[in-house]
């Protein structure tokens, strides 16, 4: 693989987002000794500097085809990148603590393009699974109502009114109390719900955007005044 040093020299200084950085002890297989170097991870692109605001970093580490590991029989808050295959290599990393040390564990460990791809393809699972799945939703009718559905499709015969004078001592029965609600529960899907909840919301947009044209069209200036 090829790798333009200008560009990513460049790159490591611009103004892209910088997903982690901060101050740590390095140690590579050829030095044995630990030195200390100002690292800024952008994606998966681990750049290291002498000092901090530094023009061009000393290196870069591709966070491709390795592995995040602590380090055994090593000094304290200390973890490994580890590159597999042939000719592999690795690098010692300190951080000055516990917690810091697992804040670039993590950091380092997701960075890489295939952790990427494994969390789009997990994201567009659940939201597979969250489409199929029929939601509960649960609309509250009055008994009237229900029943006036039911029985308008039965035929019945219609009932003379009852006789006799009303007791006002007497207790209301449920005939003149407010009608009482029932739930009753529909089984709509993900995608169903989100359509009919989103279309009134995308009508107003709609109509909110008309309104700043017309009036941005009614303030605008003639191009030639006579």
């Amino acid at each position: 693989m090829k790798i333009n040093e200008k560009n990513l020299s460049a790159y490591s200084t611009s103004s892209s987002p910088v997903d982690k950085e901060g101050w740590l002890c390095k140690r590579g297989e050829l030095n044995k000794g630990y030195q200390k170097r100002w690292f800024v991870l952008k994606g998966n692109l681990l750049f290291y500097f002498d000092r901090k605001g530094d023009k061009e970093p000393l290196g870069v580490i591709i966070l491709e085809g390795c592995s995040i590991e602590l380090a055994e029989n090593d000094d304290q808050f200390s973890f490994k990148i580890i590159f597999h295959g042939p000719n592999n290599r690795s690098y010692i990393l300190g951080a000055d603590s516990q917690e810091s040390m697992e804040q670039w564990m993590k950091s380092l460990a997701c960075a890489s393009y295939d952790y990427m791809k494994f969390m789009v393809a997990d994201l567009q699972r659940q939201l597979k699974e969250l489409e199929e799945s029929p939601i509960q939703v649960t609309v509250q009718v009055p008994t009237n109502q229900a029943s006036l559905k039911v029985e308008s499709n039965e035929q019945k015969s219609p009932q003379p009114p009852p006789r006799g004078r009303h007791n006002p001592f007497n207790k209301p029965t449920n005939s003149h109390q407010s009608p009482q609600r029932k739930d009753i529960l529909f089984r709509k899907s993900f995608k169903e719900l989100h359509n009919q909840l989103g279309r009134p919301i995308l009508r107003d947009r709609n109509e909110w955007r008309f309104g700043l044209m017309k009036q941005e069209l009614h303030n605008q200036k003639p191009l030639i005044t006579l």
